[in-house]
Formats: structure tokens, C-alpha cells, sequence
């Protein structure tokens, strides 16, 4: 569950990203039917003027913009149906840059390479982020501002809702990216526990906060007490549903389930194991459970007592 920042998706994207003004025009030598008549007597200025006009490319509509960064963004596979563009202009590998904003989900800038790249505004907004944090001088490279793209926590939070966390989301942001290619977000919610999940090869998955912290990650939405909400809701119908769980926490798996230790509020605390479907199994109460996973560490035990039968980590 380990995670690096992507601090560097922008230049992993762009080959060349000192992008020129979308009609700047190479600066050449003039060749020889190029150089213009000098103005004679029989030659107005504005017959000379004209002869500039004729000879510079006119801009690209709107039109013709979209259409071509469809093209490209349907090369990208990116899965977006362009309803804006912005022809942002030229590496100087000669590959066009676009921003296009999609009828769904966020938009992306796209490079026209060979196949075209694309990255999209969310976490080209990380990036500026991540680098700016970093050094305030930092240049991040190019950044998403037609409108429709410049809301990312709304991104965010489609992408939450896609991953299957059912709460109400009020805070997200991206992690990064993790050790098998996905990128990682978290989700805080303000009824219950929030979560770590993942994108990955166009899946999503989803991890409990208290098993992020099992597992040496943080969460900084999650507080411990909506962690032991986590953990009291999972205790729902068992013997140990009137346990009042002021601290939790995963304490690992086996072949038997998964054990989650719970500080009940005025009373003994209790390990529970659970089976994968969260369907608790069986109560240890922390004054028996001394050999179980090293035994309860939230609640004070009295001296060892013999191991419950088949309950050892």
C-alpha cells in the first residue's frame, strides 16, 4: 500500500513542453521567392501589405480545433467526447498541444505524438501542486483553465462514488501513484471513516482507512474515533454489539478471518473475527485473548489465560 508522489506526470507526458503561442510563426531566413518587391513608385503600400496577408496561414476555427483534438484525444484513448477545446500551440518537436473538456469526467491536455499523449486536469492540478509546495518558484508546465475542467474536487469526488465509497464525501485528493502503476486517492466522509482507493487498469478498488493504518499508511481525513465508528458498525448484531468502541483497530488476518481488536467504553474490550463477507464469527473477550495476535494492546488484560480453541494469529 505504499505510495510515491507523481511529481513528475507533466514530464512524463510532454516531450518538449516550451509550447509557442498557438499562431507564432517560425522565425526563417526569407528564401528568394520570398523576399518581397521593394515598394516602387508603381507599387502601393497596400498592394504590399496585401501580398503579407495572402502569404500568412489563417487561424484555425473553432470548429476545425475541435475536430482535430478529438482526433486526438480518441488516438489517446481517452475516452472523451470533446465539448471544448483550446489549441494551446507547438513544442518544439512541432506536435500540437490541446486542452479539451469532455462531456464526462475531467478533461485532459493532449499532445499530438506518435501515438498522441494525454494526461488529465486532475492530476495535472496535483502535480502544480506537489512542485509548487516544493519550491513557490517551481513552473509546473502547462495547467487546465477552460472552466469546465478547473473544478477537480467535483473529479474527485465521481471518482469516490465510482470506487464504491458509500458515505458522503467531503474531502478528496490524490496520493499518488502506487508500486503496481495505479494512482492512489483518499476520501474523507462526514458520517463515518473514510478510505484509500485505487485506479487501475480501469478498475477501481477501495481500502478502509483502519486497514491503511495497519498497514503504515495515513489518512488525514479519517479520524480514530470515526475509525471506531468503522468498527462498531461491524460488531452489529454480535455478542458484542453493545460494546460503546471508543478505539479500534485491524490487527491482521489468517485463514480464519480477519481480527479487529475493539475498546468498549466502561467494559472489557474485545477481539472479534470476522469472515470475509464482515459477518463477525467469534468474541474474544481481552481478559482470554492474551495469545491471539500478541493479544489486546487498547485494553488492559490481566495475567495470561489459556488460548481460545482455533483463535491464534
Amino acid at each position: 500500500m505504499k505510495s510515491h508522489l507523481a511529481a513528475a506526470f507533466a514530464a512524463l507526458v510532454f516531450s518538449a513542453f516550451a509550447v509557442a503561442p498557438a499562431m507564432a510563426q517560425e522565425r526563417q531566413q526569407p528564401r528568394n521567392n520570398d523576399i518581397e518587391p521593394a515598394v516602387t513608385q508603381g507599387t502601393s503600400r497596400a498592394a504590399a501589405g496585401r501580398q503579407r496577408r495572402e502569404r500568412t496561414p489563417a487561424a484555425p476555427s473553432a470548429e476545425q480545433v475541435q475536430a482535430a483534438a478529438q482526433q486526438q484525444a480518441t488516438l489517446a484513448n481517452t475516452n472523451c467526447q470533446v465539448s471544448e477545446a483550446k489549441l494551446l500551440g507547438q513544442t518544439e518537436a512541432k506536435t500540437s498541444v490541446y486542452e479539451v473538456a469532455c462531456a464526462v469526467g475531467p478533461g485532459f491536455i493532449i499532445e499530438s505524438k506518435t501515438p498522441p499523449s494525454a494526461i488529465n486536469c486532475v492530476l495535472l492540478a496535483h502535480t502544480a501542486e506537489t512542485l509548487r509546495a516544493r519550491d513557490p518558484a517551481a513552473d509546473p508546465g502547462p495547467q487546465c483553465t477552460i472552466a469546465a475542467n478547473t473544478d477537480t474536487q467535483k473529479f474527485l469526488r465521481q471518482y469516490a462514488v465510482q470506487a464504491g465509497v458509500a458515505c458522503t464525501v467531503d474531502q478528496v485528493k490524490v496520493l499518488g501513484q502506487s508500486n503496481d502503476g495505479g494512482i492512489l486517492y483518499e476520501a474523507g466522509c462526514s458520517d463515518a471513516a473514510g478510505f484509500w482507493f485505487k485506479q487501475l487498469n480501469n478498475a477501481w478498488t477501495k481500502t478502509p482507512c483502519i486497514q491503511v493504518l495497519a498497514e503504515n499508511g495515513t489518512c488525514t481525513f479519517t479520524t480514530p474515533a470515526e475509525n471506531a465508528g468503522y468498527v462498531k458498525t461491524l460488531l452489529a448484531g454480535s455478542e458484542a454489539a453493545s460494546c460503546d468502541v471508543t478505539e479500534a483497530r485491524l490487527m491482521g488476518r489468517n485463514a480464519n478471518g480477519v481480527f479487529y481488536e475493539a475498546k468498549c467504553n466502561g467494559a472489557d474490550g474485545v477481539i472479534a473475527r470476522l469472515n470475509a463477507e464482515n459477518v463477525v464469527q467469534q468474541i474474544y473477550p481481552c481478559a482470554t485473548a492474551q495469545q491471539i495476535g500478541g493479544g489486546c494492546k487498547l485494553t488492559t488484560a490481566p495475567a495470561a489465560a489459556a488460548a481460545p480453541a482455533g483463535g491464534r494469529l
